[in-house]
């Protein structure tokens, strides 16, 4: 299944790997990844002032093959192909910039988040040290049918499949996948971080799932921090109701870790990580499995 022909990507917004829905996979865990979109289409780079490498830098570079594995197990996985510089999935949709956007309607309820202070809204306006990314502002016409035909449209792909999984297991984990520039040693101990697991200070999961998680994580030999710098966005905070029975895990994964030493291509250690993110869902499967068994015997 894929997302419906649009000028803003080369090709469809978003497509499904692994099982589809209804197409009966057999775990309770759905995989998203918002921020890998590399589809520019022609219409796009004509109106960036920097050129396709600035507009690059956005995205968590070759993120999607991360879940191949998993997806050839049959485990579903909501792929972006639009590229983050055209919208960006784990936003607000109210977070516009109106230096960006002319013509909104007066009355439209919009928030201003630090992210889109610092260009990275809704639609990301520029970059550090590259200054702004596009000729010139859009119009709101064109910026809401932005939302409705990329944003709603991914969003309510992602909510309609966590309903079929809640239906059917009783519960379910939506598993948000985004790579990260390499972090700096931080801490008592000096270390740096490999992955950093966010769950939005317990508000979108269970803390059982997400110590469960940086266990497995640190037994395939990485450094894992919880929350710190990146505790999830609005991805999970919209679909991460664990009160419901619906949890959601962000997991940014060091681009150092599967890209080459430039961080532009797949590098030597992809398949590791392919393998620790597969270890990592099988092992989740199972606790809301037992989980749910656990219930039913009460």
């Amino acid at each position: 299944m894929t997302g419906s022909m649009e000028p803003w990507a080369a090709g469809p917004l978003f497509e499904w790997r692994g099982a589809g829905p209804g197409e009966g996979a057999a775990g309770p865990v759905l995989l998203s990844v918002p921020h890998a979109g590399r589809a520019y289409a022609p219409a796009v780079l004509a109106r960036s002032r920097m050129g396709l490498s600035h507009l690059q830098r956005l995205e968590d570079r070759h993120a999607d093959l991360l879940i191949e594995d998993l997806a050839a197990r049959g485990c579903r996985a909501l792929v972006a192909r639009v590229p983050r510089a055209v919208i960006d999935l784990n936003r607000d949709p109210r977070d516009i910039d109106p230096v960006l956007v002319h013509g909104i309607p007066h009355g439209e309820p919009l928030i201003q988040s630090a992210k889109q202070r610092g260009g990275l809204g809704l639609f990301p306006r520029s970059l550090p040290r590259s200054g702004d990314l596009w000729r010139g502002a859009m119009g709101w016409d064109e910026a809401s049918s932005r939302i409705a035909q990329m944003h709603r449209a991914y969003h309510g792909e992602l909510e309609r499949s966590l309903d079929r999984l809640c239906r059917h297991h009783g519960q379910a984990l939506l598993v948000d996948v985004h790579s990260m520039p390499p972090l700096l040693p931080s801490g008592r101990n000096g270390e740096r971080a490999d992955v950093v697991i966010g769950d939005r200070f317990g508000a979108s999961a269970s803390a059982r799932l997400s110590e469960m998680a940086g266990s497995v994580l640190r037994a395939e030999g990485l450094r894992v921090a919880l929350n710190h710098p990146y505790a999830g966005s609005y991805l999970i905070e919209r679909h991460g109701q664990p009160g419901r029975g619906r949890h959601a895990l962000q997991i940014e994964i060091s681009r150092d870790l599967y890209l080459d030493g430039a961080l532009e291509e797949p590098g030597a250690g992809l398949a590791r990580m392919r393998g620790a993110l597969t270890r990592l869902v099988e092992a989740l499967e199972r606790e809301l499995s037992r989980d749910r068994w656990s219930e039913a015997a009460e």
